[in-house]
């Protein structure tokens, strides 16, 4: 048995920013002009009219003040609301193995490794560009890694999952290290339209290196322990899939095509479930709450984070404790928890503990027990 650990994490941030004025702006055009085309119908009752945004409502539901993404012309264009990205041919990197290339590097880069050192990559995100060949197998190719790869989806808890799955063929022997992507371009199915969530999601991909401790160059992060869970709900959902064409005329563009979520249903379930997870987590591996120096949370909501941290720690977390990256990058989906921790681990010394946790559709949770080592 070996121990598995994290040696390097790297993000790849898309080069365009919309700023919540920026969306506002674009949705209440976007509000103008469905209102001012379907004018009959809402006269008449039967269609009932878009309401504006506002920036003090964006702040007040997420805490999101800017997003990253990959294209904006066409999600701030009033008569598209959806990011347009070039049609790649098949003999070109795909735009998620392009985004998971970068990141990868960068955590190589940090683990002062190569791609030699790698033996399996998994592509974890909520959602792939297409069914098949696995976008993971791709980036291996682009890396030039020997070994396998896979792609997982387990949505908003897929970087989690993922650690958990490398990190128990590392520690059983079966591979010396692993590469958890996760390119999460959410600005493709988040519905722009949509006035309760047309703010949410940014785009992103991270990468997280895990290798046995002892083959680690520089300090690294030990995996204690991790713990997942599942629990099904049709309270965040996404209805799209090579099935769509199958579906009756008029059925292919419906609105559950794209992110739906019932959200006070979300806060009521899900918070008291992650709490819970990560409460008997700790416990389960002999760490109490005080001993934890930080949470890098999924960067969903800044009420949920600031929820989760009074239940685990007992008492309203210093910022320091729970960091939040979502106000500049807001939700990535599966790539929060690990921009968070990317960005807020350096100052850790030896022996001392903090914990990942990501969770959302499925529902899922996912939570990775870390102590500093060097």
């Amino acid at each position: 048995m070996y121990i598995p650990a994290i040696t390097g994490t790297g993000v790849f941030t898309p080069p365009n920013v919309i700023s919540n004025a920026e969306l506002v702006t674009a949705f209440n055009a976007h509000v103008d002009l469905f209102n001012a085309q379907n004018a009959d119908e809402i006269a008449a009752g039967t269609l009932e009219a878009k309401a504006y945004s506002s920036q003090e409502f964006i702040l007040k539901a997420s805490g999101i003040h800017q997003r990253y993404v990959m294209d904006k012309t066409g999600i701030l264009d009033p008569a598209v609301m959806h990011p347009l990205l070039r049609q790649r041919d098949d003999d070109e990197p795909s735009i998620m193995a392009e985004m998971g290339l970068n990141a990868a590097q960068k955590a190589l880069d940090m683990a002062g490794k190569t791609a030699r050192d790698v033996g399996l990559v998994i592509c974890a995100a909520s959602n792939m560009e297409r069914a098949y060949p696995a976008v993971a197998i791709e980036i291996q190719q682009l890396l030039g890694v020997e070994g396998f790869a896979f792609d997982m989806n387990v949505a908003c808890s897929s970087a989690t999952f993922g650690i958990q799955a490398a990190a128990d063929m590392v520690r059983a022997g079966s591979v010396k290290s692993a590469l958890i992507i996760n390119p999460e371009i959410c600005s493709a199915h988040l519905e722009w339209r949509d006035r309760d969530c047309h703010f949410i999601f940014g785009d992103v991909a991270t990468a997280t290196l895990i290798e046995r401790s002892e083959d680690a160059k520089r300090g690294y992060f030990e995996i204690k322990s991790t713990r997942c869970a599942t629990e099904f709900s049709n309270n965040i959902r996404n209805n799209n899939g090579y099935l769509r064409r199958s579906r009756p005329a008029g059925m292919a563009d419906r609105r559950d095509m794209q992110f739906m979520q019932n959200g006070r249903k979300v806060f009521k379930e899900v918070l008291p479930m992650v709490s819970e997870h990560i409460a008997a987590h700790i416990s389960d591996a002999g760490v109490h709450a005080n001993q934890l120096k930080r949470l890098w949370l999924h960067q969903a909501n800044k009420t949920m984070n600031d929820f989760i941290g009074r239940k685990v720690l007992g008492r309203t977390p210093e910022p320091q404790e729970q960091p939040n990256i979502l106000q500049d990058y807001a939700n990535t989906s599966s790539a929060g928890s690990i921009i968070a921790f990317s960005q807020n681990s350096e100052d850790f010394k030896h022996g001392e503990f903090g914990l990942i946790c990501s969770f959302g559709a499925g529902y899922s949770v996912g939570s990775v027990l870390l102590e500093k080592h060097g």
